[in-house]
């Protein structure tokens, strides 16, 4: 009896208010359509983010006396005419050094035997030539492994060809009308809520900060980010540029391990095209300032009105929400665990007095 008089005093304590069963049902109907229809409605949930992201250009039109019609037709016109330029100008630039980086493995690996069978001329004791052609043996097996599995991933695409045309027709079309009757939408889902909503209205004004500040602040800082490594590495020589800015780019999306997985390939391309030699220093200490700017600098800047997270729930909520929803769920991990955090904080709470024990 003890055990249930302490259950029932904890959802009294923090379910006893009207709203906060509001909001769990809210956030219960939330998560079942995306984890069991997200991958259906996925192009209606891109346009939507596009749309939420986007709703601050139309808003600053509108300020400037444009009509609102002509101002959702100016940020569409804009946001798809960006998305041909960066289909037509950097997407086949990426393709064709991914290409190239797949072509050259053979002579990745000849580069390899060299630098390895040094090793066992210089210190024999240590590498012998046996071990050194078993090591190349098994890389050359694993390249070979690597090589019919992604061959195999582009031809197991073929038939979803129709498929991504499909989403490539209807993310435009959610995007416009979301742009354009949004507002509209919001006041319909409001209009169904009680009329005095503290704690939802708390939440909101929360969850639309921190979304819309990390968010925006992401896609500018990869876009710098990417840029400024692309721009960097092509001054240097680096093979593969394009290639290499555009993943160091997407990583800041990861935080803290993002930059680590990447120094890799970063390092690996330099050292098998320059050998240890001062060029190869060159790049590894471009790519650390790059790296230092983005954490000290432009970070704080971009950030500013998101709260502080500790790292560890930072990675924790990387990790659960990437597993659950993949390239959006690691997307949107952060303001998810902010929104966590307020709902926490603003989470109404009822003392409760105990009984007396007799």
């Amino acid at each position: 009896m003890r055990f249930l008089e302490v259950i029932g005093g904890w959802i009294n304590e923090h379910f006893s208010n009207e709203e906060a069963i509001y909001l769990v049902v809210l956030l219960l109907a939330a998560f079942v359509v995306l984890f069991f229809f997200g991958a259906y409605i996925a192009p209606v949930l891109a346009g939507l983010v596009f749309a939420y992201l986007l709703s601050a250009v139309v808003d600053r039109l509108v300020d400037w006396h444009v009509p609102r019609l002509a101002a959702v037709w100016i940020v569409f016109a804009l946001f798809v005419g960006g998305a041909i330029a960066l289909v037509i100008g950097i997407a086949p630039l990426i393709w064709r050094q991914l290409t190239e980086s797949v072509n050259a493995m053979p002579g990745v690996i000849d580069r390899l035997r060299v630098l390895v069978g040094d090793l066992s001329t210089e210190f024999p004791g240590t590498f012998s030539p046996t071990v050194v052609e078993g090591w190349l043996a098994a890389l050359n097996a694993e390249v070979t492994e690597i090589g019919k599995a992604a061959l195999q991933g582009l031809v197991a695409q073929v038939p979803n060809v129709f498929g991504i045309i499909i989403y490539l027709i209807l993310l435009p079309i959610s995007f416009f009308f979301f742009l354009k009757d949004g507002k509209s939408m919001v006041a319909r889902v409001l209009a169904m809520l009680p009329q005095h909503r503290t704690l939802l209205d708390s939440v909101g004004r929360e969850m639309n900060v921190q979304i819309a500040n990390y968010i925006r602040g992401k896609a500018i800082e990869i876009l710098i980010v990417g840029t400024a490594t692309y721009l960097a590495f092509l001054f240097l020589g680096l093979n593969y540029a394009a290639l290499l800015g555009f993943v160091v780019g997407i990583s800041v999306l990861v935080p803290f391990v993002g930059a680590a997985v990447v120094t890799v390939p970063v390092a690996a391309v330099g050292f098998l095209q320059y050998g240890w030699s001062w060029d190869f220093a060159y790049v590894m200490a471009a790519y650390g300032v790059i790296q230092a700017l983005d954490g000290n600098v432009l970070v704080p800047i971009l950030f500013s009105e998101t709260n502080d997270l500790h790292p560890i729930t930072i990675i924790v909520a990387v990790l659960a929400f990437g597993g659950l929803w993949g390239f959006w769920g690691i997307l949107f991990a952060i303001p998810l665990a902010t929104l966590v955090k307020a709902i926490f904080n603003a989470w109404p709470r009822t003392n409760v007095a105990q009984a007396p024990e007799t």
